[in-house]
C-alpha cells in the first residue's frame, strides 16, 4: 500500500498540536478531542504512521487542523512573518550595500553579544577562553588557525567553489547517521576510532550487534559511508541550492515567492520534497498561492526546510547581509513562517558577511542575528548556543545541554534547535572547516542539513578548495548527482562559476 508521507491529515494533526504549543496558542481542548477519538500521536521519525486512519479520523483531523489555525497566538507581536514588521523589530538591521541606512539610522554592526545571564560582554568580541579544536578540527584543545580569510574578496569563484564543496562534504558526512539518536551516533563513531569525528563514517570494524541496534540511514549508507562514496549523491540539501540558482537565472534577484513556486513546479519532482516543502507543493497543486501555501495545514512551517535553501542568497549578495536576508525571506515564505523564515534569513546574512572574506565567524554570526527579531525563539536559542560554546571546552557538553533543552519538545528537524546547534558548532570550532562540520554532525538531529550549512560557511571562510583537506573533497570527484534541471553530473567548479555570474549580474 502506498502511504504518501508528510501530507495525510491524521499524520499532520499531531505535529500541528506540538507547533501550537510552541508558538503561543492553547491547543489542549483540540488535543483532548483528538485523543478521545483514538487519534494517534505524530510519527516520531517517518512522515506517515504505519497504518492509514479510518475515514472518520481523517475527517476529524482535517476539521481540527482548521480549528488550530484559528487559535490566537501570544507570540504574534514578537514573531511576525511579514518583512516590514520583522525589520521594525530589528534595531540593528544592517545597512545595504549601497550605503542606505538601516531603519532608525542604526549601523550594520550588532550590539555587544550577551554574556552569561544575558549581560553584555562589554567589548563586542567573544568572551576570551582557550577554545577547543584545531586547524584539523579536533575537540582536544590543540591550537588552530583562525577561521577567517586574510584578504578581502567579493564572491570570488574560488571561494564559491569552496562553499559548494563544503556544503556537499558536510551533507555527506551527516547522511548515514540522519535520524539516529545522539547516543547511537557516538557509539558508531567510537567503534571505529572516529570520535571525536575527524572523517567520514565507515561500517568497517563496527560490531554487528551495534549495527543491528542502530542501522545506518537505509537510503544513504550505500552512497555516503567512506567505503561507498563515489561522487556526491543526490540530496535535498544540494537540490535546493540548485533550484535557487535556477530561480536567479530565470527571474534575477528580484524574484518573488511565486517565481520560486514556478521553478519548483517546472523542475522539482514532488517525490524529492519533504515536510514543509511537500505540504506547500501540495497546496500549490490545490490552487493556493503564497504565502497561504506556507500556512494551510502545514505544521512543518517552522522546521529546517527554508534554512537549507538559504546559501545561494548569501553567496550572491557578498557584503550585503540585508539584501541576502530579504532574498531569503522571499524564498522562505513560500513554505515557512516566523522562526522557519528567520532561520533562512539568519543563514543568508551570515553567509553574505562571510563571502567578503574580511570577517571571522563570530562577526558573521553576530551579523546574522541582526536580521532576526531579538525576542523570537530562534534568536534566543542562537544566543544561548553561542554562549554555551564559549563557556565549555568540551563540545559534547554543549550538545548535551542543547538536547536537554529541546529534544523532548521539538522534532529533530525543527529550525530552532538545529540553527542553535549550527551556531554552536561554528563558534566552538572558531570557523575551522573540519571542526565545524564534525561538530555540527556529531550534535545529532538533522545531521546532513546541519553539516551542509556549517560546511558551506566554514569553507567560504577558508576561501579556496585548496584550503579544504583532500580527504574530504577527493571522494566527491567534482561530480554531483541530482534530479534538478540539467545539473546532474555537474562539477562544483562549474557551479561556482554559475553562482559567480549571478552574484555579479546587475
Amino acid at each position: 500500500m502506498l502511504r504518501l508521507t508528510w501530507v495525510q491529515p491524521e499524520d499532520l494533526i499531531g505535529h500541528e498540536l506540538r507547533q501550537a504549543s510552541q508558538d503561543g496558542r492553547a491547543p489542549s481542548a483540540v488535543a483532548a478531542r483528538w485523543h478521545a477519538a483514538g487519534g494517534p500521536e505524530a510519527p516520531v521519525h517517518a512522515g506517515a504512521s504505519p497504518q492509514p486512519a479510518s475515514p472518520y479520523l481523517r475527517l476529524l483531523a482535517t476539521d481540527l487542523l482548521d480549528e488550530l489555525a484559528d487559535l490566537p497566538s501570544t507570540l504574534t507581536d514578537d514573531e511576525p512573518t511579514d518583512l516590514p514588521r520583522i525589520k521594525s523589530l530589528c534595531p540593528d538591521w544592517p545597512r545595504t550595500a549601497d550605503g542606505r541606512p538601516a531603519p532608525r539610522g542604526q549601523s550594520c554592526l550588532p550590539r555587544c553579544p550577551e554574556g552569561p545571564g544575558g549581560a553584555p560582554t562589554g567589548d563586542g568580541e567573544p568572551p576570551a577562553r582557550a577554545r577547543p579544536g584545531a586547524g584539523e578540527g579536533g575537540h582536544d584543545g590543540t591550537p588552530r588557525a583562525p577561521g577567517r580569510a586574510t584578504t578581502p574578496r567579493s564572491a570570488h569563484p574560488a571561494a564559491l567553489e569552496a562553499a559548494w564543496l563544503g556544503r556537499a562534504v558536510g551533507c555527506l558526512l551527516g547522511k548515514p547517521v540522519e535520524k539516529l539518536p545522539l547516543t547511537a551516533i557516538r557509539r558508531l563513531a567510537r567503534a571505529t576510532g572516529n570520535w571525536p569525528l575527524t572523517t567520514y563514517f565507515t561500517a568497517r570494524g563496527v560490531p554487528e550487534d551495534l549495527l543491528t541496534g542502530h542501522p545506518w540511514n537505509r537510503r544513504s549508507a550505500t552512497t555516503s559511508l567512506a567505503e561507498n562514496i563515489d561522487g556526491m549523491p543526490e540530496d535535498d540539501d544540494l537540490n535546493y541550492p540548485l533550484l535557487n540558482l535556477l530561480v536567479l537565472q530565470r527571474h534575477t534577484r528580484a524574484f518573488t515567492p511565486t517565481d520560486v513556486a514556478r521553478v519548483w513546479l517546472d523542475e522539482l519532482p514532488a517525490g524529492r520534497t519533504f515536510t514543509a516543502e511537500r505540504v506547500a507543493y501540495r497546496n500549490l497543486l490545490s490552487g493556493l498561492e503564497p504565502p497561504l501555501t506556507a500556512r494551510h495545514h502545514n505544521p512543518f512551517r517552522e522546521w529546517i526546510g527554508a534554512l537549507i535553501r538559504a546559501d545561494v542568497h548569501g553567496w550572491t549578495n557578498p557584503g550585503d547581509p540585508a539584501a541576502a536576508a530579504e532574498q531569503a525571506h522571499r524564498d522562505a515564505t513560500l513554505t515557512h513562517t516566523a522562526n522557519g523564515v528567520y532561520a533562512a534569513m539568519f543563514t543568508a546574512a551570515v553567509i553574505a558577511t562571510a563571502a567578503t572574506g574580511d570577517h571571522d565567524v563570530h562577526a558573521c554570526l553576530r551579523t546574522g542575528l541582526t536580521v532576526v527579531p531579538p525576542r523570537s525563539r530562534l534568536a534566543r536559542a542562537v544566543r544561548r548556543a553561542v554562549r554555551l560554546a564559549h563557556e565549555h571546552t568540551d563540545f559534547d557538553t554543549v550538545v548535551d545541554v542543547l538536547h536537554d533543552t529541546y529534544a523532548a519538545t521539538h522534532h529533530w528537524v525543527h529550525a530552532v534547535p538545529n540553527t542553535a546547534l549550527i551556531a554552536a558548532a561554528l563558534t566552538h570550532a572558531d570557523g575551522d572547516f573540519t571542526g565545524s562540520v564534525c561538530r555540527a554532525v556529531s550534535g545529532g538531529w538533522d545531521t546532513d542539513s546541519n553539516g551542509a550549512t556549517a560546511g558551506s560557511i566554514a569553507a567560504l571562510l577558508a576561501g579556496s578548495p585548496r584550503a579544504l583537506p583532500e580527504r574530504w573533497t577527493a571522494p566527491l570527484k567534482n561530480r554531483l548527482a541530482t534530479s534538478v534541471g540539467d545539473f546532474h553530473g555537474t562539477g562544483f567548479d562549474t557551479l561556482a562559476r554559475l553562482t559567480h555570474l549571478e552574484a555579479t549580474r546587475s
